[in-house]
């Protein structure tokens, strides 16, 4: 199981010149991926002059997002592996892939990206508001938990599916992509419920900068639980115990 597979790290892990660097990857992507994601939402506040969301700017959301993420994923992926979201880090810990310090490390690189995303944000669009997650009418924090659990499930699977798993081989050339995609479909599905979050730093970075945190442990709480799941499902079930050492008598 993957737990038996969970590392703490070397003290002198956190000021490693690779952990360092890859910590800053993974600060940039984020950022590039908020700034892009967060600005759409801003960018038709401002075209509607505040209305209400539409089905088109659902999908303009979920297009802004998911091609965002196929470029923070890449930029990333040889540096640090391309997480850009606190959930993801969280799996691949779970799965033996990243030790505690590191996931630290990057932990606080995404919320600094995010958070100066937004700051940027705000001071490119002469201070209009960085609109922090929030549930719709008639959605409840446990109905949001569930939405976000699900989807952050299905994210997190992907990420093992095409990026993690041993016998990716070609597959791992499309991983960007598909990350891509299933965010933008998991916008298309719950972003009209509670904003389809998926990334604690995603929704942790608008919070900070509007002050706003109504219900802010729902978009922790259900991605975190979602990626600990997918986890230990596909490392448990599909790489496995034997695969590992199958994989060690290739070499």
């Amino acid at each position: 199981m993957p737990i038996r597979s969970i590392a703490i790290g070397a003290p002198g892990e956190a000021s490693h010149p690779d952990a360092i660097k890859a910590s800053l990857a993974e600060f940039i992507s984020t950022l590039i991926f908020v700034f892009a994601g967060e600005g759409s939402g801003m960018a038709f506040n401002k075209l509607t002059n505040d209305g209400s969301t539409t089905p088109a700017g659902l999908v303009a959301a979920s297009l802004a997002h998911a091609f965002a993420l196929f470029v923070a994923v890449s930029v990333g992926a040889n540096i640090s592996g391309g997480h850009v979201n606190p959930a993801v880090t969280f799996g691949a810990f779970l799965g033996g892939n990243i030790s505690l310090i590191r996931g630290i490390l990057y932990w606080i690189a995404q919320l600094l990206g995010s958070v100066v995303a937004c700051l940027l944000l705000k001071l490119a669009t002469g201070g209009l508001e960085t609109s922090a997650f929030s549930l719709s009418s008639d959605v409840s924090v446990w109905n949001a938990v569930v939405f976000e659990i699900v989807m952050t499930f299905g994210l997190v699977y992907t990420v093992y599916a095409t990026a993690v798993d041993p016998r990716k081989g070609d597959l791992g050339v499309i991983a960007p992509i598909a990350i891509g995609f299933i965010v933008g479909a998991n916008i298309l599905a719950g972003g009209a419920f509670d904003g389809a979050s998926m990334n604690p730093a995603v929704s942790f970075g608008p919070a900070v900068v509007s002050w706003t945190w109504d219900n802010h442990w729902v978009y922790w709480v259900g991605p975190l639980i979602g990626a600990a799941i997918a986890a230990l499902v596909y490392d448990g079930v599909f790489i496995g115990q034997a695969t590992h050492e199958q994989l060690s008598t290739d070499y």
